[in-house]
């Protein structure tokens, strides 16, 4: 890893959509940890509320399973309001029909959680690109 990696995401903005408080820390310092500026929504509705608001993120890292509106229906929200970020599930699940229902809502990846950091790295990678 070279020596500027911790800024090769700035000017990013991600979305950590999360109801685990540990995990929203965990995912929140790998993302700012690389220059993003990271913002957490405790739940989908908050996620698809800060959007209509006028929010915009280039990277949203997205819980399945979360109270009020899970990931899966937050998604598919986001999509049909024409929300283009990169969308990332994290779920505690193996993958499965339950991956596919997610990655059906309009994922651009699904993946088990926590994320480490040399996928947030990959991520960034892609969004710099």
């Amino acid at each position: 890893m070279d020596m500027d990696s911790k800024n090769v995401g700035k000017g990013l903005r991600a979305l950590v959509v999360e109801d685990d408080r540990a995990m929203q820390m965990v995912h929140k310092m790998l993302l700012e940890k690389y220059g993003l500026e990271a913002q957490v929504a405790n739940n989908g509705e908050e996620a698809v509320e800060l959007h209509r608001s006028g929010a915009r993120f280039d990277l949203l890292l997205m819980d399945k399973d979360m109270p009020v509106k899970d990931g899966v229906n937050a998604t598919r929200e986001l999509r049909e309001m024409g929300v283009k970020s990169m969308i990332v599930g994290v779920t505690s699940h193996e993958p499965g029909a339950v991956m596919d229902e997610f990655i059906a809502a309009g994922l651009d990846e699904c993946l088990t959680k926590p994320l480490g950091q040399e996928v947030i790295l990959g991520f960034i990678n892609q969004l710099v690109a």
